[in-house]
Formats: C-alpha cells, structure tokens, sequence
C-alpha cells in the first residue's frame, strides 16, 4: 500500500509540475501575454519568436526539466519504498508513468484550463531521464528536430521527425545491442505513446503541411509554431 500511495503521489506532483506553464510566465517578466501573440502558444518556439533567441533556451530547457527532474526524482523515490513491495517490471512501469504525468500536465496545464503545449520539449525531459534505456535514442531524436527544423525550417516538422522516429530509433539502438522488443515492452510501449502524443497534438500543423501553407521560422515574424 505504501508503494502505491508514494506512485501516486508521484504522478500528482509531476502533473501538477509539468502543467507549470514556464512560457507564459516568461512572457509576463516582460509584460506579454504569449497566448495573445504569434500562434498563441506557450511553447519555447512561440517564446523565442516574440521575445528571442535567449528567451527560447530558457524555455525550452525549463520545460525539459519539468519532464527530467519528476523522471529522476520519482525514480529514486520509487525505488527505494518497500523493495518487495513491487516487481522490478512493475517499479519499470510506474517511473515511466510518472514521467508521461509530466507530458500530460505540460500538454494539458491544470493552470491553464488543461490547455498547454505539444510536450516536445517535455517529452525529450523524460527520455532523457530513463537512462541508459531512452537516454541514447532520445538524443539520436533530438537529432532528428535539428535536422528536420533545420532542412525546412518549420519547427513542426522537425518536432514530427523526432516524434514519430523515437520509437524507431529506440527499437534500432535494441537490435544492435542484441536484444528484443518483449524484453523491453514497457519502453517500447511509452514511445509509441510519445510519437502519438506528438502527433496528435501536431494536427494542424500536419494539414497545413500538406496543404503547403505551414510558415517557416523567421525570428520575431509572429508565425505558428510547433514546440
């Protein structure tokens, strides 16, 4: 029972964490309201484009480390309640459901009327954070934004390319260790879950894409983003 109230009182503090909307409050220092502005987006990419370059750091690795540090934090946490009191797969499982909390709550802000942003950003946080498993491939994923942003320079499509290439990318990095997807079911599944969520929350930007209409990143140009 101390397991489980300790996981969820876990997932709660990562939630509420992740729903932290860090751009907003950005924007506010400096008497903006991001929401109103540019795509209206609390992202980092929005944050940038109106306020700079600096500006877009900031807030992205604010919200990498609302993904990062739950993930780290509820993963001691978690280990060290009881160690009898769950399987290692089960203990496996709950870390990673405390770092999707963290997803939900920055895709789906409780301080915002569960609005928020598209979790990218928060989403390489709790990659990052499942080392050695996610860690690599995660990186390999980033690549992949930087790449995509970089040939199109349309933020949306690298957010898709390292969205939808993470679960590839990870099922890859376990072939040439040698070892198989029913081994490591849990984080197969969680990021398939996060190339969804990507997806899902990149909609628009997807038949804006295909209708040729998507706006490339110029700086301070106002434009839609997808971070």
């Amino acid at each position: 029972m101390t397991f489980w109230l300790v996981f969820a009182g876990c997932v709660l503090g990562s939630f509420l964490l992740g729903g932290v909307p860090f751009g907003l409050l950005v924007g506010r220092l400096h008497g903006i309201d991001v929401r109103k502005i540019g795509s209206g987006n609390v992202g980092a990419m929005n944050v940038g484009r109106i306020l700079g370059r600096k500006w877009f750091f900031v807030v992205f690795a604010l919200d990498l480390l609302k993904g990062l540090l739950p993930t780290l934090v509820g993963g001691w946490v978690l280990s060290t309640v009881t160690p009898d009191a769950a399987s290692e797969t089960t203990r496996m499982i709950c870390r990673l459901l405390v770092g999707l909390a963290s997803i939900l709550g920055h895709n789906y802000s409780l301080f915002l009327g569960f609005h928020g942003g598209k979790g990218v950003s928060t989403s390489l946080g709790v990659a990052l954070g499942v080392y050695p498993d996610l860690t690599y491939p995660a990186l390999m994923s980033f690549g992949m934004w930087v790449v995509g942003f970089g040939a199109t320079r349309m933020s949306s499509v690298g957010s898709l390319a390292g969205g939808v290439f993470f679960p590839v990318l990870y099922m890859l990095v376990l072939r040439w260790r040698g070892e198989t997807v029913a081994e490591h079911w849990p984080f197969v599944t969680f990021a398939v879950l996060v190339a969804v969520m990507v997806v899902v929350r990149h909609r628009a930007n997807i038949a804006r894409i295909v209708a040729g209409t998507e706006t490339r990143v110029v700086r301070g140009n106002g434009q839609r983003d997808g971070v």
